[in-house]
């Protein structure tokens, strides 16, 4: 057939259906959706240059099972005339059936079709056998109304039995508003059309690469499943040989990524276009205004709307006025603009940053400043909006500390070196926060005048977080026992209100983490003091100060610290709690790995241990000694230390049990020297060297009753029973004794007792000490007793404390409970360790990368195994049976 204006032959090749490309990957979800909407008069398929549009609707025409014969026509620039588009689609029509229906008119000239033919048409598919498919591929290149305008009267008109499947790059010039309406169109956008990672593994597969899971993903994350992006990486990396180096290494600026986006979306715009989407690649997402301010244009808003509707590598976000574009052209775009245009790139961010910072959006003007180079206007604008609070929240403080942290350390001015301070703190780094502090309090004296409040709450707040030398004598209410005065803790706590007062309240509003954190401070504060009564209530109101998901990772940090505080006053009970609340929150705040405290492992630890639970408290204790607070703060550093040093004296190991402990130093804040003293006073004791025991107490500069009570096991060791009794009277008349000392109290009691000959004293204080114990299921102080509890309960006979003896044998966990009915599949234990961390079914199901109605089955036979009926339970007998 030939244009009957020109006699020029219709291409062949344009009503062919393309041959599938090699390596071609099924994708049997799109498939159906072709399927489906093969169903309806229309199917519209829309995605960016390289979506693998056409790859699709190929696939499905030759395998997918069409309803009936396929009419298949490529368009091209040349075929936007009415005349052109019309002859085609008649071809595809005559070739795809055995019969089309005559009577209807070839056009005879290139401009424009008469009704007639569209009518002729219109009705020729009333009268078709079965449903016949037309497929238009390349739509986008039909320009002007009159080509869609006759395609919306042949879909208002048709049989039934014509089916009509467009592709494009933009949503063609129909009514499509009105066909959603009516339920007359199927979508398949460019969203859909990105390949998930098993179709990438699946692609990477046919180049004859054996990627791992975790390539693929990496791959599929940093090209957004692009099809052709793929495609081209997939031959880079046969070229490569290495997939893995590859994929580290992978950016946009891969030059057959680069020349396919220039020459098929950049190029293909015009200059002004160009120039903007240019200059508007310094920004991760886009406003029309923003990019207004970029270039000095007027019609952002109108160039951005018409570059989403192409889908030329742009997309809106959702519910905004912002867009984004795609990641890869976002680095093509830069580094064009770094080649045409480098002196402007610095002043493009420089200008982006002070847009950003009036419209309210800190974290990203920071990071734009930071780009350009600005660090003075970098710490000023974050030092002015609270932000080394922010440090401690997420995703923002993540973001803002990954930008500040490039800040170099000659950027002169107290604003710099607080951010400084702030971002080593949030790294845990105290050494590095101290410094930058003193630097910063230096260039504050220089400068003479007072501070903005903004600046002096800021150093306020990181010198109570990093640390203050609190004094040892300070009385309950944070006052110093000898003169009145407040400790440094509180000074630098009443300082930080004081000036919240004088802060805008609108920034303090919008940052609920200064509270929390001044609270958490003054908590550790007290804790290291050993003033464990008022470190438990702060850290609880710090936690409950967190009211926002932002500061979910300040409320990890507090709940660790109050699990802490609980674990040493012997509320194991309300301390595991509080642990596993803290982890599973820093799960869901997704904080990185080295921002994670490792205070609630260490209590978790200090639990297993007062339980007797050894192996599982080596678990938890390297599983704190994983997280870098562990090593730099010094109060979790000396309770880890402690740990260490108990568990190698449960195995025996008296003299490791020693060396594992730190020596004194001078700056060690109170309660940790105290920890540290006992422990070594404990070990000293294990080897039988009472004056040993009694020196390490004496070392100590804490007071309280914990030193009494570990003098007074030092002095009976030794023989001298009297002194030991007065030493317990004055121990257990503190309000401040913990649930292991008051236990300690009671068997050195029942140990006295003993040695005097009154054997009945000795059972009847047992007794006690043991209903005391049982509620919090406290062990190790029995197991650390020596064999004359042993001895004790032998000879009780079977009257009278003798029925204490069960209790003691459950204290002692000589009675084995028996193990499940059947063992627990590898699957079922993982499912138990997430019950434990208190995550819901769904949660576990998408940890586990299970179904849900998977996991409820998985813990129903959890259950059955081991014979409970909740998930409290459980977890219960699978500690029980060292499962966990």
């Amino acid at each position: 057939m030939t244009l009957t204006w020109s006699g020029d032959p219709l291409l062949a090749a344009k009503l062919s259906v393309p041959a599938a490309p090699r390596h071609h990957v099924p994708r049997p979800r799109l498939l159906g959706r072709l399927g489906d909407g093969a169903q309806g008069p229309l199917t519209l398929v829309t995605g960016p240059a390289g979506a693998g549009k056409t790859v699709l609707a190929a696939a499905w025409a030759r395998d997918g099972g069409p309803p009936g014969p396929v009419a298949w026509l490529t368009l091209g620039p040349d075929d936007a005339a009415p005349g052109v588009f019309w002859s085609y689609v008649l071809e595809a029509l005559g070739r795809a059936l055995p019969r089309l229906p005559g009577g209807i008119a070839v056009p005879d000239g290139p401009g424009s079709v008469g009704t007639s033919l569209l009518t002729r048409l219109a009705a020729a598919t009333e009268r078709l056998p079965g449903p016949v498919v037309l497929v238009l591929d390349g739509f986008e290149h039909v320009t002007g109304r009159r080509v869609p305008a006759g395609l919306e009267f042949l879909l208002d008109h048709c049989g039934p039995m014509l089916r009509l499947v467009v592709t494009s790059r933009l949503e063609p010039l129909l009514p499509l508003h009105r066909y959603r309406a009516e339920d007359r169109l199927t979508e398949v956008r460019g969203a859909d059309l990105a390949f998930t990672a098993h179709e990438t593994a699946a692609l990477l597969r046919g180049h004859g690469l054996g990627p791992g899971d975790g390539v693929a993903r990496a791959l599929t994350r940093r090209t957004g499943g692009w099809a052709a992006g793929l495609r081209l990486c997939a031959l880079a990396m046969q070229r490569s040989g290495d997939p893995d180096g590859f994929t580290r290494s992978f950016t946009g600026t891969e030059e057959a990524v680069s020349g396919y986006l220039l020459a098929e979306v950049l190029d293909t715009r015009p200059a002004a276009t160009r120039e903007l989407l240019l200059r508007a690649s310094v920004l991760d997402r886009l406003h029309p205004d923003l990019v207004n301010a970029l270039t000095g244009r007027k019609d952002a808003e109108a160039v951005l709307a018409g570059l989403i509707r192409e889908n030329a590598f742009v997309e809106p976000v959702p519910g905004t006025a912002w867009c984004r574009v795609h990641p890869l052209f976002t680095e093509v775009l830069r580094a064009q603009l770094r080649i045409r245009h480098p002196v402007l790139v610095p002043r493009l961010h420089a200008r982006a940053a002070r847009w950003l910072a009036g419209a309210g959006r800190v974290t990203e003007a920071l990071e734009q400043a930071a780009e350009a180079g600005d660090w003075r206007y970098a710490a000023s604008l974050a030092v002015h909006h609270l932000l080394a609070g922010a440090l401690f929240t997420a995703p923002e403080g993540e973001r803002a500390e990954r930008a500040l942290s490039r800040m170099p350390p000659s950027v002169p001015g107290a604003e710099p070196a607080l951010l400084a301070a702030a971002c080593r703190l949030a790294r845990h780094d105290r050494a590095g926060c101290r410094e930058r502090l003193a630097a910063a309090e230096r260039h504050l004296r220089r400068n003479g005048a007072e501070p903005d409040p903004e600046v002096a709450l800021t150093h306020e707040l990181l010198h109570l977080l990093c640390e203050p030398r609190a004094d040892g004598n300070a009385s309950e209410d944070g006052e110093d026992g000898g003169t009145g005065r407040p400790g440094p803790a509180e000074e630098a706590a009443r300082a930080v209100s004081d000036l919240m007062r004088r802060v805008p309240p609108e920034l303090i509003r919008a940052h609920p983490e200064i509270e929390a954190l001044r609270l958490l401070g003054l908590a550790r504060a007290f804790l290291g003091r050993g003033h464990l009564t008022e470190a438990r209530r702060l850290g609880t109101e710090a936690a409950g100060a967190c009211t926002t998901a932002a500061s979910l990772p300040v409320q990890h940090m507090s709940l660790g610290l109050l699990a802490l505080a609980e674990s040493a006053a012997g509320a194991l009970t309300a301390a595991e709690d509080h642990a596993l609340r803290s982890l599973v929150i820093a799960g869901q705040c997704g904080a990185a790995p080295d921002r994670r405290t490792g205070a609630a492992h260490v209590a978790l630890a200090a639990v297993a241990c007062e339980r007797d639970d050894l192996e599982a408290a080596h678990r938890r204790l390297g599983q704190a000694l994983e997280r870098p607070d562990v090593h730099e703060d010094p109060l979790l550093a000396a309770e880890a230390a402690v740990l260490r040093s108990r568990l190698e004296l449960a195995r025996g190991h008296w003299e490791t049990a020693l060396a594992v402990l730190p020596r004194p130093g001078a700056d060690d804040a109170p309660w940790p020297a105290q920890r540290l003293a006992l422990t070594r006073s404990a070990a000293a004791l294990a080897r039988g060297d009472h004056e040993a025991a009694v020196t390490a107490v004496h070392g100590t500069r804490a007071d309280g009753p914990a030193p009494l009570v570990a003098l007074a096991r030092a002095h009976l060791a030794a023989g001298r029973t009297g002194r030991c009794l007065r030493l317990l009277a004055r121990a257990g008349d503190s309000p401040d004794l913990s649930l292991p000392d008051r236990v300690g109290v009671q068997l050195l009691r029942a140990r006295a007792a003993l040695l005097a000959g009154d054997r009945a004293t000795a059972e009847r204080l047992l007794g006690r000490t043991l209903d005391t114990a049982r509620p919090e299921r406290l062990r190790r102080p029995f197991r650390d007793a020596g064999p004359w509890l042993r001895h004790l309960l032998d000879g009780a006979g079977g009257t009278g404390p003798a029925q204490h003896r069960g209790a003691w044998l459950t204290a002692l966990g000589d009675a084995e409970p028996p193990g499940p009915a059947q063992p627990l599949s590898s699957r079922e234990r993982e499912v138990l360790l997430c019950v434990q961390r208190m995550m819901s079914a769904d949660e576990i199901a998408a940890e586990l990368s299970l179904s849900v109605n998977t996991v409820k089955t998985h813990l129903r036979s959890v259950y059955r195994k081991l014979s409970v009926s909740r998930r409290r339970d459980a977890v219960e007998r699978g500690r029980e049976l060292h499962l966990l």
